[in-house]
Protein backbone atom coordinates (compact mmCIF):
# COMPACT_ATOMS: atom_id res chain seq x y z
CA UNK A 1 0.00 0.00 0.00
CA UNK A 2 1.52 3.26 -1.09
CA UNK A 3 1.92 5.47 1.85
CA UNK A 4 -0.96 8.61 2.58
CA UNK A 5 0.84 12.33 2.41
CA UNK A 6 0.67 14.45 5.28
CA UNK A 7 0.22 17.61 3.59
CA UNK A 8 -3.15 19.13 3.70
CA UNK A 9 -4.72 16.03 5.78
CA UNK A 10 -7.00 16.72 9.28
CA UNK A 11 -5.65 15.70 12.37
CA UNK A 12 -8.03 15.84 15.57
CA UNK A 13 -5.84 14.87 18.34
CA UNK A 14 -7.14 14.41 22.12
CA UNK A 15 -5.16 14.31 24.95
CA UNK A 16 -2.90 16.95 23.08
CA UNK A 17 -1.71 18.99 25.87
CA UNK A 18 1.25 17.15 26.79
CA UNK A 19 2.73 13.24 26.63
CA UNK A 20 2.17 11.23 23.48
CA UNK A 21 -0.82 14.01 22.55
CA UNK A 22 1.81 16.35 22.49
CA UNK A 23 4.64 14.64 20.47
CA UNK A 24 2.11 13.15 17.79
CA UNK A 25 1.05 16.48 17.61
CA UNK A 26 4.42 17.97 16.63
CA UNK A 27 4.60 14.71 14.46
CA UNK A 28 1.90 15.21 12.01
CA UNK A 29 2.70 18.80 11.99
CA UNK A 30 6.18 18.30 10.74
CA UNK A 31 4.92 16.43 7.78
CA UNK A 32 2.86 19.22 6.81
CA UNK A 33 -0.89 18.38 8.50
CA UNK A 34 -3.41 20.78 10.14
CA UNK A 35 -4.06 19.31 13.61
CA UNK A 36 -7.12 20.43 15.51
CA UNK A 37 -5.87 19.88 19.60
CA UNK A 38 -8.09 19.04 21.90
CA UNK A 39 -7.49 18.58 26.03
CA UNK A 40 -8.84 20.38 29.33
CA UNK A 41 -5.84 22.98 29.70
CA UNK A 42 -6.58 26.09 28.02
CA UNK A 43 -2.93 27.28 28.30
CA UNK A 44 -0.80 23.96 27.21
CA UNK A 45 -2.63 23.71 23.94
CA UNK A 46 -1.96 27.16 22.57
CA UNK A 47 1.68 25.97 23.90
CA UNK A 48 1.43 23.52 22.11
CA UNK A 49 -0.07 24.92 18.82
CA UNK A 50 2.64 27.59 18.74
CA UNK A 51 4.76 24.69 18.27
CA UNK A 52 2.99 23.34 15.38
CA UNK A 53 3.07 26.28 13.86
CA UNK A 54 6.46 26.67 14.30
CA UNK A 55 7.28 23.25 13.17
CA UNK A 56 5.76 23.65 9.36
CA UNK A 57 1.90 22.76 10.14
CA UNK A 58 -1.43 24.59 11.09
CA UNK A 59 -2.71 24.04 14.50
CA UNK A 60 -6.29 25.13 16.28
CA UNK A 61 -7.21 24.84 19.75
CA UNK A 62 -10.59 23.32 20.85
CA UNK A 63 -10.59 23.03 24.93
CA UNK A 64 -12.73 19.95 25.45
CA UNK A 65 -13.75 17.55 27.98
CA UNK A 66 -14.14 14.11 26.21
CA UNK A 67 -16.37 12.34 29.11
CA UNK A 68 -18.84 15.19 27.58
CA UNK A 69 -20.58 14.26 24.25
CA UNK A 70 -21.74 16.93 23.61
CA UNK A 71 -18.21 18.93 23.80
CA UNK A 72 -16.45 15.91 21.18
CA UNK A 73 -19.18 16.66 18.86
CA UNK A 74 -18.70 20.30 19.27
CA UNK A 75 -14.67 19.49 18.49
CA UNK A 76 -15.81 17.21 15.41
CA UNK A 77 -17.86 20.18 14.13
CA UNK A 78 -15.01 23.16 14.91
CA UNK A 79 -12.65 20.95 12.56
CA UNK A 80 -14.96 20.20 9.55
CA UNK A 81 -16.41 24.22 9.80
CA UNK A 82 -12.48 25.28 9.84
CA UNK A 83 -10.78 23.33 7.62
CA UNK A 84 -13.70 20.97 5.64
CA UNK A 85 -13.42 17.81 7.07
CA UNK A 86 -11.43 15.14 8.45
CA UNK A 87 -9.00 12.79 7.98
CA UNK A 88 -7.76 11.12 10.76
CA UNK A 89 -9.25 11.20 14.22
CA UNK A 90 -7.10 10.12 17.27
CA UNK A 91 -8.76 9.11 20.44
CA UNK A 92 -5.13 9.60 22.57
CA UNK A 93 -6.70 11.13 25.77
CA UNK A 94 -6.03 9.05 29.08
CA UNK A 95 -5.43 9.30 32.98
CA UNK A 96 -4.32 6.64 35.36
CA UNK A 97 -4.98 5.69 38.78
CA UNK A 98 -2.45 3.63 40.89
CA UNK A 99 -3.50 1.81 43.99
CA UNK A 100 -5.01 -1.63 45.12
CA UNK A 101 -8.56 -2.33 44.03
CA UNK A 102 -10.44 -1.53 47.49
CA UNK A 103 -8.18 1.88 47.97
CA UNK A 104 -8.99 3.79 44.31
CA UNK A 105 -12.25 6.14 45.51
CA UNK A 106 -15.49 5.14 43.58
CA UNK A 107 -15.28 8.55 41.55
CA UNK A 108 -11.54 8.37 40.37
CA UNK A 109 -12.25 4.69 39.44
CA UNK A 110 -15.06 6.02 37.29
CA UNK A 111 -13.58 8.78 36.17
CA UNK A 112 -10.41 6.94 34.75
CA UNK A 113 -12.70 4.59 33.04
CA UNK A 114 -14.97 7.51 31.61
CA UNK A 115 -12.14 9.28 30.26
CA UNK A 116 -10.20 6.42 29.01
CA UNK A 117 -12.92 4.50 27.32
CA UNK A 118 -15.91 6.47 27.27
CA UNK A 119 -14.10 9.20 25.76
CA UNK A 120 -12.95 6.98 22.71
CA UNK A 121 -16.47 6.11 22.37
CA UNK A 122 -17.31 9.50 22.14
CA UNK A 123 -14.63 10.42 19.80
CA UNK A 124 -15.71 7.40 17.54
CA UNK A 125 -19.40 8.53 17.77
CA UNK A 126 -18.29 12.33 17.03
CA UNK A 127 -15.84 11.42 14.06
CA UNK A 128 -17.79 8.46 12.52
CA UNK A 129 -21.13 10.07 10.57
CA UNK A 130 -18.23 12.18 8.38
CA UNK A 131 -16.59 9.43 7.54
CA UNK A 132 -19.02 7.18 6.40
CA UNK A 133 -20.72 10.25 4.66
CA UNK A 134 -17.19 10.72 2.66
CA UNK A 135 -16.64 6.58 2.58
CA UNK A 136 -13.18 7.10 3.99
CA UNK A 137 -11.62 8.41 7.25
CA UNK A 138 -8.79 6.81 9.81
CA UNK A 139 -9.46 6.33 13.62
CA UNK A 140 -6.71 5.82 15.76
CA UNK A 141 -7.26 4.79 19.57
CA UNK A 142 -4.66 4.78 21.87
CA UNK A 143 -4.56 1.32 23.90
CA UNK A 144 -2.12 0.20 25.88
CA UNK A 145 -0.03 -3.12 26.44
CA UNK A 146 -2.25 -3.65 29.34
CA UNK A 147 -5.24 -3.96 26.40
CA UNK A 148 -3.77 -7.84 26.82
CA UNK A 149 -2.58 -8.23 30.16
CA UNK A 150 -3.85 -7.09 34.06
CA UNK A 151 -1.59 -4.99 35.32
CA UNK A 152 -1.53 -4.49 39.46
CA UNK A 153 -2.20 -1.57 41.28
CA UNK A 154 -4.23 -0.12 37.81
CA UNK A 155 -7.48 -1.57 37.45
CA UNK A 156 -9.35 0.95 36.33
CA UNK A 157 -6.94 1.70 33.90
CA UNK A 158 -6.39 -1.57 32.20
CA UNK A 159 -10.35 -2.49 32.46
CA UNK A 160 -10.69 0.87 29.89
CA UNK A 161 -7.89 -0.14 27.76
CA UNK A 162 -8.96 -3.98 27.73
CA UNK A 163 -12.72 -2.08 26.94
CA UNK A 164 -10.95 0.02 24.28
CA UNK A 165 -9.76 -3.18 22.38
CA UNK A 166 -12.64 -4.77 22.57
CA UNK A 167 -15.08 -1.50 20.93
CA UNK A 168 -12.04 -1.82 18.27
CA UNK A 169 -12.30 -5.19 17.02
CA UNK A 170 -16.00 -4.93 17.29
CA UNK A 171 -16.08 -1.46 15.61
CA UNK A 172 -14.24 -2.93 13.00
CA UNK A 173 -16.16 -6.18 12.52
CA UNK A 174 -19.34 -3.71 11.54
CA UNK A 175 -17.29 -1.44 9.24
CA UNK A 176 -15.86 -4.62 7.37
CA UNK A 177 -17.85 -3.41 4.51
CA UNK A 178 -16.34 -0.24 4.13
CA UNK A 179 -12.53 -0.70 3.28
CA UNK A 180 -11.36 2.65 3.29
CA UNK A 181 -12.80 3.67 6.50
CA UNK A 182 -10.00 2.19 9.44
CA UNK A 183 -9.57 1.17 13.14
CA UNK A 184 -6.79 1.11 14.26
CA UNK A 185 -4.93 1.28 17.98
CA UNK A 186 -1.45 1.78 19.20
CA UNK A 187 -0.41 -0.29 21.98
CA UNK A 188 2.36 1.33 23.67
CA UNK A 189 4.33 -0.39 26.56
CA UNK A 190 6.03 2.12 29.44
CA UNK A 191 6.25 5.26 28.08
CA UNK A 192 8.19 8.68 29.68
CA UNK A 193 5.07 11.06 29.52
CA UNK A 194 3.91 13.04 32.76
CA UNK A 195 0.93 10.70 32.84
CA UNK A 196 3.00 9.42 35.63
CA UNK A 197 3.06 12.61 37.64
CA UNK A 198 -0.42 13.59 36.87
CA UNK A 199 -1.90 10.15 38.01
CA UNK A 200 -3.97 9.66 40.93
CA UNK A 201 -1.86 7.83 43.58
CA UNK A 202 -3.40 5.53 46.53
CA UNK A 203 -0.17 3.40 46.77
CA UNK A 204 1.44 5.39 49.56
CA UNK A 205 4.56 5.61 47.30
CA UNK A 206 6.10 7.49 44.82
CA UNK A 207 5.43 5.74 41.10
CA UNK A 208 7.54 5.72 37.94
CA UNK A 209 7.63 3.85 34.81
CA UNK A 210 8.53 0.49 34.82
CA UNK A 211 11.83 -0.10 32.60
CA UNK A 212 12.88 -0.19 30.18
CA UNK A 213 11.14 3.38 29.21
CA UNK A 214 10.36 4.35 25.77
CA UNK A 215 10.39 8.61 24.92
CA UNK A 216 6.66 10.02 23.62
CA UNK A 217 8.20 10.48 20.04
CA UNK A 218 8.17 6.48 19.09
CA UNK A 219 4.56 6.29 19.70
CA UNK A 220 4.01 9.52 17.52
CA UNK A 221 5.94 7.81 14.85
CA UNK A 222 4.02 4.71 15.30
CA UNK A 223 0.64 7.09 15.36
CA UNK A 224 2.06 8.26 11.77
CA UNK A 225 2.98 5.27 10.43
CA UNK A 226 -0.61 3.98 11.16
CA UNK A 227 -1.92 6.99 9.05
CA UNK A 228 -0.05 6.64 6.32
CA UNK A 229 -0.24 2.50 6.62
CA UNK A 230 -3.43 1.38 8.29
CA UNK A 231 -3.14 -1.70 10.57
CA UNK A 232 -5.21 -3.46 12.91
CA UNK A 233 -2.80 -2.62 15.58
CA UNK A 234 0.78 -1.74 16.51
CA UNK A 235 3.09 -2.13 19.51
CA UNK A 236 5.63 0.60 20.59
CA UNK A 237 8.10 -1.55 22.49
CA UNK A 238 8.38 -5.10 22.20
CA UNK A 239 7.78 -5.86 26.19
CA UNK A 240 4.00 -5.01 25.25
CA UNK A 241 3.72 -8.10 22.56
CA UNK A 242 5.97 -10.77 24.36
CA UNK A 243 3.81 -9.91 27.55
CA UNK A 244 0.41 -10.81 25.10
CA UNK A 245 2.06 -13.76 23.83
CA UNK A 246 2.87 -15.31 27.14
CA UNK A 247 -0.44 -14.03 28.29
CA UNK A 248 -1.80 -16.22 26.15
CA UNK A 249 0.55 -19.31 25.98
CA UNK A 250 1.02 -19.45 29.80
CA UNK A 251 -1.27 -17.00 31.61
CA UNK A 252 -0.49 -17.86 35.43
CA UNK A 253 3.40 -17.83 34.95
CA UNK A 254 3.02 -14.34 32.82
CA UNK A 255 0.40 -13.21 35.70
CA UNK A 256 2.57 -13.71 38.42
CA UNK A 257 5.91 -13.15 37.14
CA UNK A 258 4.44 -9.45 35.97
CA UNK A 259 3.01 -9.09 39.52
CA UNK A 260 6.67 -9.55 40.97
CA UNK A 261 7.85 -7.10 38.20
CA UNK A 262 5.44 -4.03 38.85
CA UNK A 263 6.12 -5.29 42.78
CA UNK A 264 9.89 -4.53 41.92
CA UNK A 265 10.16 -1.56 39.52
CA UNK A 266 7.40 0.79 39.51
CA UNK A 267 8.07 2.66 43.03
CA UNK A 268 10.22 4.68 43.33
CA UNK A 269 12.28 4.91 47.39
CA UNK A 270 9.97 7.22 49.09
CA UNK A 271 6.66 7.61 50.34
CA UNK A 272 3.84 9.29 48.61
CA UNK A 273 0.56 10.93 50.05
CA UNK A 274 -2.69 9.88 48.88
CA UNK A 275 -3.81 11.86 45.92
CA UNK A 276 -6.56 12.36 43.30
CA UNK A 277 -3.84 13.61 40.72
CA UNK A 278 -4.51 14.74 37.29
CA UNK A 279 -7.90 12.44 36.75
CA UNK A 280 -10.33 14.86 38.60
CA UNK A 281 -8.98 18.20 37.91
CA UNK A 282 -6.52 18.85 34.96
CA UNK A 283 -3.18 19.80 36.50
CA UNK A 284 -1.22 23.20 35.41
CA UNK A 285 2.40 21.48 35.72
CA UNK A 286 4.41 18.90 33.70
CA UNK A 287 2.69 20.05 30.18
CA UNK A 288 5.43 18.64 28.36
CA UNK A 289 5.39 15.56 26.14
CA UNK A 290 8.15 14.31 28.33
CA UNK A 291 7.87 13.28 31.83
CA UNK A 292 11.47 13.60 32.35
CA UNK A 293 12.00 9.63 33.29
CA UNK A 294 14.59 8.66 30.85
CA UNK A 295 16.60 11.82 32.26
CA UNK A 296 16.54 10.92 35.85
CA UNK A 297 19.57 9.43 37.76
CA UNK A 298 19.00 6.15 39.72
CA UNK A 299 18.42 7.44 43.33
CA UNK A 300 20.49 7.51 46.67
CA UNK A 301 20.05 4.86 49.34
CA UNK A 302 19.53 6.24 53.00
CA UNK A 303 22.89 5.41 53.57
CA UNK A 304 23.86 7.55 51.18
CA UNK A 305 25.17 5.14 48.38
CA UNK A 306 24.16 5.36 45.06
CA UNK A 307 21.24 2.55 44.46
CA UNK A 308 21.46 0.88 41.68
CA UNK A 309 18.49 0.88 39.39
CA UNK A 310 16.44 -2.33 40.01
CA UNK A 311 15.63 -3.50 36.59
CA UNK A 312 13.97 -6.91 37.16
CA UNK A 313 11.36 -5.89 34.74
CA UNK A 314 11.35 -7.46 31.48
CA UNK A 315 14.44 -9.11 31.22
CA UNK A 316 13.63 -11.77 34.06
CA UNK A 317 10.18 -11.48 33.29
CA UNK A 318 11.61 -12.85 29.55
CA UNK A 319 13.77 -15.64 31.52
CA UNK A 320 10.76 -16.73 33.34
CA UNK A 321 8.89 -17.12 29.66
CA UNK A 322 11.53 -17.84 27.54
CA UNK A 323 10.34 -22.16 28.13
CA UNK A 324 7.40 -21.20 26.98
CA UNK A 325 8.07 -18.91 24.09
CA UNK A 326 10.40 -21.24 22.57
CA UNK A 327 7.77 -23.78 22.51
CA UNK A 328 5.42 -21.50 20.69
CA UNK A 329 5.69 -20.21 17.30
CA UNK A 330 8.20 -16.73 16.80
CA UNK A 331 6.77 -13.78 18.13
CA UNK A 332 7.50 -12.19 14.57
CA UNK A 333 5.30 -15.28 12.56
CA UNK A 334 1.88 -13.86 12.97
CA UNK A 335 1.80 -10.41 10.54
CA UNK A 336 -1.06 -7.92 11.63
CA UNK A 337 -3.48 -7.86 9.07
CA UNK A 338 -4.28 -4.75 7.71
CA UNK A 339 -7.41 -2.89 9.07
Amino acid sequence: MAKRSMDDKVVVITGASSGIGRATALEFARQGAAVILAARRMAALHEVAEECVEAGGRAMVVPTDVTDQRAMQHLADRAIQAFGGIDIWVNNAGVIAFGRFEDIPDEVFEQVVRTDFFGMVHGCRAVLPHFLDHGEGIIINTASMVSNIGQRYATPYTAAKFAVRGFSESLRQELVDEPDIHVCMVMPASIDTPLWQHGANYTGRAVKPLNPIHPPEEVAAAILSLARNPQRELFVGAEGRLAAVGNAMAPQMTERALAHTIERDMFQNRSAPATSGGVLTAMPEYQGASGGWMERRPERGRDGEGRRERSFSWTNLTLFLLPVLLASRPLGARRMRHA
